[in-house]
């Protein structure tokens, strides 16, 4: 009876990519209210008080600030909505994003 080898099957994983991140900042403005600016990042970013109290001031004392880090579709999609929200009451708040280095 002839004996046969059975070489055992080898499944390449393919390799997957992390997703680019993408920085969520804040520019600052003259005009927006700070008491609104963290009433924004604690509603769209789920931030602390004092932590949005902190962003808000450090983009007000540097003219932008890093909130978050994101995939692209959810960055743009905060920064699209804290946006707008500030557009609704009639601010120029601005939220932006780009690539993460």
């Amino acid at each position: 009876m002839p004996q046969s080898v059975v070489q055992p099957q080898t499944k390449a994983k393919p390799k997957v990519e992390r997703p680019k991140l993408y920085k969520v900042i804040l520019v600052n403005d003259d005009y927006t209210p700070r008491e609104f600016v963290v009433r924004v990042l604690k509603a769209e970013f789920r931030m602390a008080e004092e932590q949005a109290a902190k962003v808000m001031l450090t983009a007000h004392q540097r003219g932008v600030c890093v909130v978050a880090v994101f995939t692209r579709d959810v960055a743009e999609t905060k920064a699209t909505r804290a946006t707008d929200a500030g557009r609704a009451k009639g601010y120029p708040l601005l939220f932006t994003i780009e690539p993460e280095e």
